[in-house]
């Protein structure tokens, strides 16, 4: 037994808001220092009550169309989001509750930038093990929420959006290979590392991240995740059609793409419209460049994420 994605959708919240915008908000910044540094040129961010199970809702939906499903027929709900409604119940819980799914395991996963590729990989595992034939896999963030907007290092990185997909049992295969990894040590360089205690928040609430180094460690991994998850296909990076990379920033884009011997042209490049949107970045990416063509049916595409933790990780698929 295969799993394959058999739909996909995402939704992006409001007006995009460029550079300039959040110049006239009052952040100390400028289109060409954002673009220039980063290639972003707009993002999405949701409004004040927007959640992350809401985008989830919107990108689901679409992708069940697209799959011509029911949110009944799913036996399996995964959710990879930073940015959780709650600190519980699980995103995951209350999308199943907004779609009106009863039954279905459904469940939260946290590996930051990584995560849509971690909680690809886990629905892929369930489904060959032949305990769910029908999975919902989404990636939510509105990380708009942890961002402190007087740091314009960071605060002009980020957008909120979600995409989503369906995989479902198959007799022939469409997740083809997949490499997930994990080194903890490298937590301090990207983090939010606050909490809630006794009603109180305790240390810092807000997204922190040394440039330098995430971009050193991200580039080095991206490149070596995505040989060993070809090699598990049999394949050389070379046979790769599209390369779906994490939408940090272009400088990192460009460096993986380099390391890896590709053309920019084989990369899914949204990160000048939607900017850095934790999980949700590779399924919305994957859904623009199936909707507008440039993913053919037959084609081999590598999705790879890399966040906080340290996680990284590359899914190989074929649609």
């Amino acid at each position: 037994m295969f799993s394959r994605i058999t739909g996909i959708g995402s939704f992006l919240p409001g007006e995009a808001v460029s550079n300039d915008d959040l110049a006239r908000r009052g952040i100390e910044t400028s289109d060409q220092w954002i673009s220039s540094r980063t290639g972003i040129r707009f993002r999405h961010l949701a409004e004040n009550g927007e959640t992350s199970s809401d985008l989830a809702l919107e990108a689901s939906r679409r992708a069940l169309a697209g799959a011509g499903l029911a949110a009944s027929d799913l036996d399996l709900i995964v959710v990879a989001t930073s940015t959780p409604d709650y600190i519980f119940p699980s995103t995951a819980c209350l999308l199943q509750s907004k779609l009106g799914n009863h039954g279905a395991t459904a469940f939260d996963v946290q590996a930051v930038c990584s995560g849509f590729v971690y909680a690809l990989t886990i629905a892929d595992k369930f489904i060959r093990s032949g305990s769910h034939r029908r999975a919902l896999v989404v990636g939510s963030e509105v990380f708009s929420r942890i961002l402190d907007w007087s740091d314009r290092a960071t605060c002009v990185l980020f957008g909120d959006g979600a995409g989503a997909v369906v995989v479902e049992a198959s007799e022939q295969p469409g997740i083809l290979a997949t490499a997930l990894h994990a080194d903890g040590a490298h937590h301090g360089i990207l983090s939010v590392p606050g909490s809630v205690c006794g009603g109180q928040v305790t240390g810092d609430p807000f997204l922190r991240m040394d440039g330098q180094a995430v971009f050193k460690f991200a580039v080095r991994v991206l490149a070596e995740v995505a040989e060993e998850c070809c090699r598990a296909a049999g394949i050389s990076p070379a046979d790769i059609d599209w390369l779906i990379p994490h939408q940090a920033n272009i400088r990192i884009l460009e460096a993986t793409a380099k390391r890896m011997k590709l053309p920019m042209d084989k990369v899914i490049v949204t990160v000048d419209r939607h900017g850095n949107t934790s999980a949700a970045s590779v399924p919305l990416a994957l859904d623009e460049a199936v909707r507008d063509r440039r993913i053919q049916a037959g084609q081999k595409i590598l999705l790879e994420g890399v966040g906080g933790g340290f996680t990284w990780g590359a899914v190989l698929i074929e649609l």
